[in-house]
């Protein structure tokens, strides 16, 4: 019961700076219909509840094709694509508005249960639809005339922030309708992109029948930068289908070319996978991103409060020395931070003994929910290079719990004395922590 009690905390630790970062954002979140078909509506609609009882705001897109594709088997009719988009005809269309409306109010009646003992118990979830969308014709492409497929032209950018400011969940289907009233079969990925785009959406997240884009190796990319992504993208063939990766792709990089400052693919396959990809350090996905979003660097004043958040679990734990606000910001310009997504993840300080040529490497941490990756090793090393340049000639630590994470890494274990006055007249004999020296290069 302890250790459970125990792993509760450490989880609810670790999600926190995740739950600081996110507050007060916007997300658009568009569902493949693939996952409505597939039954996992419901779990969803429970996780987006629980990301706008977290203050962050939502904007829910859903698309309909395997829904539109039953509509027309029932009706006897084929569906035809070019261009990854489907030829909307007049009997496409009357079943894209039929499984649009069907789909709108299963969702709608999803977002207001509220049975005891659920997820959704005591939840209160306004859900707000509308005209957001002006649309446009595809028009004739390569002598094939789209018919009623139609391309967002304008986002009414201001009625759906209004929605979000009242605290509703704004949802859209791929419709959107021309200035004289004519009605348009539109894809999700262009509405959700163009919303994101529109309103300055913090995140987009592409829930799909995809696992996010997939190497040569068959492994999954976690991470891709614009321009990476665009890379990328001109080296596959133009998408025929809807559910192919580089169609996802595409417009994700669309997305973060209009603003938006991430957007994710994952797998609806995942249970939980927007939850995933939100309050974990890899995700399940991959994210694209303007710039690589890992960086290591000198910390400010305004990382702070991330040091202590990162640094006051190991504290209690007695792993590391207690610090207190005002020592951390007394000494900032010592602490090198590691920094992914807006989120400090590690840490390290470095205090010179400029007359002994070395320093002190102090409070080296990693997020648990980094580890494993090579962090602390990048963090080491960037101490590594701040030591030479600062002209020092070896750097070490104190440490009781880590000696051998040190030893691995060039660390040879001496006695205290070896210590620069002034730190040895502030040793601890209660901790009895053992000192390391790595002699720099």
């Amino acid at each position: 019961m302890i250790a459970q009690q125990e792993q509760f905390v450490d989880w609810l630790r670790s999600v926190a700076p995740y739950i600081h970062a996110h507050r007060g954002k916007t997300f658009v979140v568009a569902i493949a219909g693939e996952l409505i078909a597939a039954g996992r509506l419901n779990a969803l609609v429970q996780d987006v509840a629980l990301l706008t009882a977290m203050g962050i705001r939502i904007v829910l897109v859903h698309g309909f094709r395997p829904q539109v594709e039953a509509q027309l088997r029932e009706k006897g009719v084929g569906s035809r694509y070019s261009h990854g988009m489907r030829v909307t005809d007049e009997v496409a269309l009357d079943a894209a508005q039929e499984a649009a409306g069907q789909l709108r109010f299963e969702i709608e009646a999803t977002f207001s249960q509220g049975l005891p003992n659920t997820p959704m118990a005591g939840a209160t979830v306004r859900v707000v639809s509308g005209n957001f969308i002006i649309a446009r014709p595809v028009g004739v492409i390569d002598g094939l005339d789209f018919q009623h497929t139609g391309l967002v032209r304008k986002v009414d950018a201001l009625s759906i922030q209004r929605a979000l400011e009242y605290g509703a969940v704004v949802l859209m289907s791929p419709f959107g309708y021309s200035p004289t009233g004519e009605a348009f079969n539109l894809s999700m990925e262009d509405v959700a992109s163009s919303v994101g785009a529109a309103i300055k959406a913090e995140k987009l997240v592409l829930i799909t029948e995809v696992d996010g884009v997939i190497d040569e190796a068959h492994n999954l990319i976690p991470e891709l930068t614009v321009a990476q992504a665009e890379s990328l993208l001109s080296r596959l063939p133009d998408p025929q289908q809807p559910t192919d990766t580089a169609f996802y792709l595409r417009h994700a990089v669309r997305a973060v070319r209009g603003g938006v400052s991430r957007a994710h693919i994952v797998p609806f396959a995942i249970d939980g996978s927007l939850l995933l990809e939100l309050f974990t350090h890899d995700g399940v996905g991959t994210m694209v991103a303007d710039e690589h979003l890992e960086h290591l660097r000198q910390a400010t004043a305004d990382d702070v409060g991330g040091i202590l958040q990162l640094i006051e679990p190991l504290e209690e734990q007695g792993v590391l020395v207690k610090r207190s606000r005002t020592e951390i910001e007394r000494d900032i310009s010592n602490y090198t931070v590691l920094e992914h997504d807006g989120i400090i993840f590690g840490c390290a300080a470095l205090y010179p003994y400029p007359a002994q040529k070395t320093g002190e490497m102090a409070a080296l941490t990693v997020h648990p929910s980094a580890q494993g990756h090579g962090d602390g090793e990048r963090i080491l090393k960037h101490i590594e290079q701040r030591a030479r340049a600062q002209g020092l000639q070896s750097i070490f630590v104190l440490t009781t719990r880590t000696m051998h994470w040190f030893l691995k890494r060039g660390f040879v274990l001496v006695e205290r004395e070896w210590l620069p006055h002034e730190r040895r007249l502030r040793y601890d004999d209660q901790r009895r922590s053992r000192v390391l020296v790595k002699h720099l290069n």
